[in-house]
């Protein structure tokens, strides 16, 4: 550690010429002798929610066994090498979900509410999501509450209240903008962009003055951090070439379809970015939307999304379904291996963050809402992980949504229809 009277904030940021890049948390920011827990840099929980649609294919899906001796399904199976941080929750049901009309019109709304926006709310906060309410408790003294990313654009899922949606960004260019961009016009920052290749050449002096103030293992942080900048912000410049070279086409892609895995996993680096620096504690990722028609041909499916998923328990459709659905996984899985190699005070980003993975159907070809693909990334707030958790038959999803909120450090008791929390997790 880098021992120290004096000591950064742990707001300190990068500045030149309209950019602020943030820092992650260095051993500087941590005052000579002092215990990480007792000071203001003391590393709070953060709150991660991605959804995917169309739920998943049961038998695919549910691991063998339960506790620590649990098998990884075909499925999940991308996620064995963190293994240590995943928790997989089994049988639960959410029935503010299961409106049939229309099919998929509330299946998003209602995954974070646990509340069919066209019923009664319980009471005061009903129909707002978990996300907002956490944010509004641990997101206030974050430069953003929140972040909402999304892979295809339309719909929502985060709500401020009843019916008032937060629109999801599925722009990468904007999403870095406004994290390391936020002095002057949008237009005058592509503008550096294109002449300079990168926003942190405007930085560059206010990092050589801040190593002189560095020990060497907190250089190496800096460096490696702001070479991952460099490299998603170059990621993020010809993505979006691409998507230019396409036009103004009505709902075009961002990206060709061939950009589509690219373009999520820039966007899940972009939400690592933003816990790693203290940007948010609070974000959400919609992969794919409720309905899609988009095909996976690097995946050998041809078939688009939605039809597919009703696939009527033919065994081929299935196969070909538990193909989009193991891909899925891989991408949350490169995630999770990057938020672990993120050192974070005496650990990692994946000790200190929660992370739900699941979707609002089952059973996509009955549209249903039990047997809801649920897994827990991460072990913020004392989480066990390494283990599979049976709930009795159609626990209630809210139960899970109340569990983690709690263990982030929000002050809730109650939330939807649930009737308790998961002591085991």
């Amino acid at each position: 550690m880098f021992l120290t009277k004096k000591h950064l904030s742990r707001r300190t940021v990068l500045k030149g010429a309209g950019v602020a890049i943030s820092l992650p948390l260095l051993d500087a920011m941590i005052p000579a002798g002092t215990a990480l827990a007792k000071t203001a840099a003391a590393i709070q929980p953060r709150l991660g929610f991605v959804y995917i649609p169309h739920g998943a294919v049961e038998k695919f899906w549910v691991p063998k066994g339960t506790g620590k001796d649990f098998e990884f399904s075909r499925i999940l199976k991308p996620l064995e090498e963190v293994r240590d941080y995943v928790t997989v929750i089994t049988n639960i049901r959410n029935k503010a979900g299961e409106r049939q009309n229309p099919p998929h019109g509330i299946t998003e709304q209602a995954w974070l509410t646990c509340q069919d926006p066209q019923m009664k709310p319980w009471g005061p906060g009903a129909g707002t999501s978990i996300d907002q309410i956490a944010a509004k408790q641990i997101g206030q003294d974050t430069p953003l509450a929140s972040l909402e990313l999304c892979g295809e654009p339309g719909g929502a899922i985060s709500y401020r209240g009843p019916n008032q949606a937060l629109p999801l960004e599925g722009n990468p260019r904007k999403v870095f903008y406004g994290m390391f961009g936020p002095g002057d016009s949008n237009a005058d920052r592509i503008a550096r962009l294109q002449a300079t290749d990168s926003l942190l050449d405007y930085a560059m002096e206010a990092v050589q003055s801040l190593n002189r103030q560095l020990g060497a293992a907190d250089r190496a942080l800096v460096g490696d951090y702001l070479q991952s900048v460099r490299e998603v912000e170059g990621r993020v410049s010809k993505l979006m070439a691409k998507a230019e070279s396409l036009g103004n086409l009505p709902d075009a892609p961002v990206g060709t379809p061939d950009d589509f895995t690219e373009l999520v996993d820039v966007q899940f680096e972009m939400m690592a970015l933003a816990f790693q620096t203290g940007q948010t504690r609070v974000a959400s990722m919609r992969m794919i939307k409720e309905a899609s028609m988009r095909t996976f041909p690097s995946i050998q499916v041809d078939e688009a999304f939605h039809p597919l998923s009703h696939h009527g328990e033919d065994p081929a459709k299935q196969d070909k379904l538990a193909r989009v659905q193991t891909y899925q996984v891989e991408r949350f899985a490169r995630f999770a291996k990057r938020l672990a190699s993120i050192k974070e005070g005496d650990g990692n980003l994946l000790d200190n963050t929660i992370i739900l993975y699941g979707s609002n159907l089952g059973n996509s070809d009955l549209h249903n809402c039990t047997q809801l693909p649920v897994v827990l990334l991460g072990k913020g707030g004392k989480l066990k992980g390494n283990q599979h958790i049976s709930a009795p038959k159609d626990t209630p999803l809210a139960n899970v949504l109340l569990t983690i909120a709690q263990r982030a450090n929000v002050n809730i008791e109650k939330f939807g229809d649930a009737t308790g929390t998961f002591s085991e997790a």
